[in-house]
């Protein structure tokens, strides 16, 4: 029996443009992202806000994936929209629009049923209600926290704060470095560790992901695909691949060969999403195709010494 995930974010529409393509409001935000990838793995409880225009189809399909959605309240007005352009490396859009809409005044309640959650996932939402979230939870056995600049630049000391309320910080290398003022990457994962929590998880993008556990380091490259055409919500989508893994566990580990596994698990997770805008190949995935492409990571990353 896997353990519950609860899950905190945005549901969104998103305009993205690449230089592989253009589409105009699908389907977005993080917890969309991180519960179709971690759903493979554990039961999500997910706790947003949509507006009025928000398709009832895709709540239908998330239900039908078995996704609790109790948390999810609808309020007056339109969703959360962001409109985005990315250049040839995909490593970070410019963000050309953000509409809060419905989501400026999400005040993050979590359903009674969901308090005691053993393990939540708190996505890049503002500092103050990933806080507000854990004031509510019931002593998780394991909180994984998401962030992004935005609140690295307006709201760090609120942020800082939240970070040591987890037991694991899921960041991007560029944004790693912005929020502990290291460039150094074991730097940066020694000022993450006195801020409280012990396992930093670092995106790469296309180069893979970093793991620092307690002094330990592990790194996994990325996996090379013949198609890549957006790369927006690959964090979420590996946060749900790690996290999910974790709570796939019977017996609840944070071991070290358990931790190097989620990390690819969420390699492996991330690497369907790119291959597509938005999250259709999420929604077609089959555990078969989980699986191989697991042994693929594997397969990339092993060899011999003669």
């Amino acid at each position: 029996m896997s353990n519950n995930i609860l899950a905190v974010g945005s549901m969104a529409f998103d305009t993205i443009e690449t230089p592989f393509g253009s589409h105009q409001k699908i389907l977005g935000g993080s917890c969309n992202y991180f519960a179709l990838s971690a759903q493979n793995f554990a039961n999500v409880k997910c706790v947003s806000v949509i507006g009025e225009d928000y398709p009832k189809e895709h709540l239908s399909l998330l239900k039908s994936r078995g996704i609790d959605l109790d948390g999810i309240r609808q309020a007056p007005g339109k969703t959360f929209h962001w409109s985005g352009r990315y250049g040839y490396d995909l490593h970070e859009a410019q963000t050309l629009q953000t509409d809060l809409n419905v989501f400026e005044h999400f005040d993050a309640e979590v359903p009674e049923a969901y308090r005691s959650s053993p393990i939540v996932f708190l996505g890049n939402v503002a500092p103050a209600l990933q806080s507000r979230v854990l004031s509510q939870v019931t002593k998780p056995r394991f909180i994984a926290l998401d962030t992004m600049n935005f609140w690295i630049e307006g709201s760090r000391d609120a942020l800082v704060d939240a970070i040591g309320k987890a037991h694991a910080l899921i960041i991007n290398e560029a944004e790693v470095r912005q929020l502990t003022k290291c460039h150094n990457l074991v730097q940066a994962a020694n000022t993450v560790r006195s801020w409280g929590p012990q396992i930093l998880v670092v995106k790469r993008g296309e180069y893979g992901a970093v793991l620092f556990d307690h002094g330990d380091v592990f790194s996994v490259p990325g996996l090379p695909l013949h198609d890549v055409k957006d790369p927006t919500g690959a964090g979420d989508t590996f946060a749900g691949g790690f996290v999910g893994y974790l709570a796939s566990q019977t017996n609840f580990s944070l071991s070290r060969l358990t931790l190097r596994k989620a990390v690819v698990f969420g390699c492996v997770m991330a690497s369907f999403t790119v291959q597509e805008f938005g999250f259709q190949e999420l929604i077609d995935l089959k555990r078969h195709q989980l699986d191989e492409r697991y042994q693929k990571f594997v397969e990339l990353t092993e060899f011999h010494l003669e």
